[in-house]
């Protein structure tokens, strides 16, 4: 029986490198963003590549929910997710077939990381408050906290951390996750290249990150609001 687990992130909290640690176990599908050109479709957001991005993707909310849970031939199945894109109108019933973990990252890197991309910055667009309100959800599902970890503790012990993060997945940790061959990957979404510039020069893991970056006033508002939302999942990350 094929493992799916759902990875929730925010953008820019290293969610595209864990991709790609889990494609290269070797045993594992992975999909990046599936509900993307749904969410652009649905809000009208002017993102960078939004016509690029629905067209190479489906549309119907439902039909992307369906095929998260259709038949996998692989043993694992990698679904990277934005909480952002879980807006209403997308469904969530599906996410109880699934194993949700929740991937967080400090709003200080977060925004900084983000304003280097794209101009138009909010608490909406880089997704704290809609990780929260799920990692809530599955919660009360559950009866206890989902899986969280978060990526400054990757990136300060990728192994440890990997391993801690299989096992409480319910998967064997391999050492295949810990590197991967620099360059663009087939299972890149379209969005790639305007996003992913940074990971395609990368190799592994291995990048514990300084001191937090200097933030404009408007900036430094946003990760305020940000930081209880933080603060709220961090409580539940696996200790390395």
């Amino acid at each position: 029986m094929t493992k799916r687990i759902a990875m929730w992130s925010g953008p820019r909290n290293l969610s595209t490198a864990m991709m790609y640690a889990f494609a290269a176990r070797g045993d594992t599908r992975v999909w990046d963003e599936p509900f993307y050109a749904a969410y652009l479709d649905k809000t009208g957001l002017d993102h960078p590549m939004r016509e690029e991005v629905i067209a190479s993707g489906e549309r119907n909310a439902d039909r992307v929910a369906e095929a998260l849970l259709a038949p996998c031939a692989e043993p694992i199945f990698y679904q990277k997710h934005m909480c952002q894109h879980m807006i209403d109108g997308v469904p969530r019933g599906w996410m109880k077939g699934v194993t949700n973990a929740f991937l967080i990252r400090h709003p200080a890197r977060v925004v900084a990381s983000f304003a280097a991309k794209h101009d138009v910055l909010s608490l909406t667009d880089i997704g704290f408050a809609q990780q929260t309100e799920l990692f809530e959800e599955m919660a009360d599902h559950l009866g206890h906290a989902p899986v969280v970890i978060d990526s400054a503790d990757i990136r300060r012990a990728p192994e440890a951390a990997l391993t801690k993060l299989c096992e409480a997945l319910g998967i064997p940790f391999t050492k295949n996750m810990l590197s991967w061959e620099a360059g663009p990957k087939p299972f890149d979404g379209v969005w790639a290249s305007h996003w992913y510039n940074a990971v395609h020069r990368s190799t592994d893991l291995h990048a514990p990150e300084g001191e937090y970056p200097p933030l404009s006033a408007e900036q430094s508002r946003t990760v305020e609001a940000a930081l209880p939302h933080y603060e709220r999942l961090a409580a539940f990350r696996i200790i390395t």
